[in-house]
């Protein structure tokens, strides 16, 4: 064969090889990028009892929140605070026991005024949620 010959043939082989080569690669990022592992989304409150903005006539027994995943118990941080941002109460929160994905805190008698719910829950991916919102207990007589 001439030099030539023989060099154009190595060209065409190299070529070859850098297209199967980058062929290769490509699928095997897409079949990595199918089959990845979800990444996690942190707790979201999906409900709470008594509601955000409320407006209540009747004392509620207990704060209740309702997340869209399961929460750590030992860091869940859920307090009530009246109008001069003072904690109506001591008593500690605790993860509903028939569903961890709930934590409750028990509530004494409360006068009519505004409510604020802070909380603050470590997800079990490991992200912190920190919130808060407020409701209000009218008077009785003005609520009829």
């Amino acid at each position: 064969m001439q030099p030539s010959m023989i060099s154009a043939e190595r060209r065409t082989r190299r070529g070859n090889v850098r297209l199967l080569a980058a062929s290769l690669l490509s699928f095997l990022l897409l079949a990595a990028g199918l089959h990845s592992t979800p990444v996690l989304a942190h707790a979201m409150l999906v409900k709470a009892e008594p509601a955000r903005r409320a407006q209540l006539t009747q004392v509620p027994a207990q704060v209740r929140l309702f997340f869209n995943e399961e929460v750590e118990k030992d860091y869940a941080a859920l307090s009530v605070l009246d109008s001069s941002k003072a904690p109506v109460t001591e008593t500690k929160p605790h993860v509903d026991a028939s569903d961890p994905k709930a934590i409750v805190l028990p509530l004494p008698e409360l006068n009519p005024g505004k409510y604020t719910v802070k909380f603050r829950v470590l997800s079990v991916d490991g992200h912190v949620v920190d919130s808060s919102y407020d409701f209000t207990i009218k008077n009785k007589a003005a609520a009829q």
